[in-house]
């Protein structure tokens, strides 16, 4: 193999390759990349073997065809460090050879044949989702899926393909996140993505993309890339069960005022109380310590009395930072009973702190 690509190309498809990239064990063929050049194109993938990245381009001058493997991280070092302008790379002697003016590198390889295989989209069942509702929903949701539970489905967001409608769901058990979008389908269909996964399907994809899945594997394809991920095998919670199916008292409230009183009372404590009067919402910190932090805004709430409720603040100020509109819903019922925080098509429930 022996190519002239732009140190711009060339960094930015590194640069998107390193999530997917084995980072602990460089001894692994999945801390590599694998380059690929054949009929006037260069096909790069990275792969963890749970999560994969294939990107092609036409953007170079081949001057002999090839493949070859070298590790991602290092890979993007070297080019990094160099000018603007064309980057020779070629092997020889099973070693990767990066060189510009008089600047000269080279990469130890391991054997290309040995790189992991990733699943063909063709021929599998494909879901049908308008593009930017998905990215748009994930986003969303993404704030609420856990981290290292030991109940894996946790670990993901649930996407709940119906007829009428599509359901996306993430919980870390104290609260639940979902969005539901219109739908016309024949098919019915519930995949568990882990978090991972999702955190790069919203930095790959921005327009039209096609969706493939079967029994282990979702594919997303589009124009520029290709990406797999393993899915999550097993059940996730029954979320519909969680939300609830009454609400007594229902305000409609300004986010902006309440992100700016809710961040005083951060620079405290993460644990606010929230005391909502018929005249006025008052936001004070809940502190071990004998430091205090309190404010209030006036609101006409038509509570006749008091109402309490106590929050990690963080699931508030994600769900309001995650929406567009001026204003947002809070549905409450009885103070230490979980509280639904609308807008639009999207619901956070919130467990409230017991005090």
């Amino acid at each position: 193999m022996k190519i002239t690509i732009s140190k711009s190309i060339i960094e930015n498809i590194l640069l998107h390759a390193q999530p997917f990239l084995e980072k602990k064990d460089t001894s692994q063929i999945t801390s590599h990349v694998y380059l690929n050049v054949l009929n006037s194109k260069l096909t790069l993938k990275a792969t963890d073997f749970e999560i994969g990245f294939e990107v092609i381009t036409s953007d170079l001058n081949i001057i002999e065809e090839g493949s070859v493997t070298a590790n991602g991280k290092k890979f993007l070092d070297i080019v990094r460090i160099l000018k603007d302008g064309n980057i020779n790379l070629e092997v020889k002697n099973n070693m990767l050879f990066i060189s510009q003016a008089h600047s000269n590198f080279k990469l130890p390889t391991f054997s290309y044949n040995e790189f992991p295989a990733f699943p063909d989209y063709k021929e599998k069942a494909r879901i049908t989702i308008d593009s930017h509702s998905l990215i748009e929903s994930l986003k969303k949701i993404t704030p609420a899926i856990d981290t290292n539970n030991p109940k894996f489905e946790l670990n993901g967001a649930l996407i709940d393909i119906k007829k009428e409608s599509i359901n996306f769901a993430s919980t870390d058990t104290r609260r639940l996140a979902i969005v539901n979008i219109s739908n016309q389908g024949l098919n019915e269909l519930s995949i568990i993505i882990p978090k991972k996964a999702i955190i790069e399907i919203q930095k790959l994809f921005f327009n039209d993309i096609e969706l493939y899945y079967d029994e282990t594997n979702l594919i997303i394809r589009s124009d520029q890339y290709i990406f797999f991920t393993k899915l999550i095998n097993g059940k996730f919670p029954e979320y519909s069960r969680i939300i609830p199916k009454e609400i007594n008292h229902t305000l409609l409230l300004p986010k902006a005022t309440m992100i700016e009183s809710i961040k005083q009372i951060t620079t405290i404590s993460t644990d606010v109380k929230i005391t909502f009067f018929n005249d006025k919402i008052t936001f004070e910190s809940l502190s071990d310590d004998n430091i205090e932090a309190k404010t209030d805004i006036n609101f006409n709430t038509n509570f006749t009395e008091p109402f309490t409720i106590a929050i990690n603040s963080r699931y508030l100020l994600d769900f309001l930072n995650s929406i567009n509109s001026s204003e947002f819903t809070i549905g409450l019922n009885e103070e230490n009973l979980p509280f639904i925080l609308s807008d639009e098509n999207f619901k956070t429930v919130v467990m409230p702190i017991v005090i």
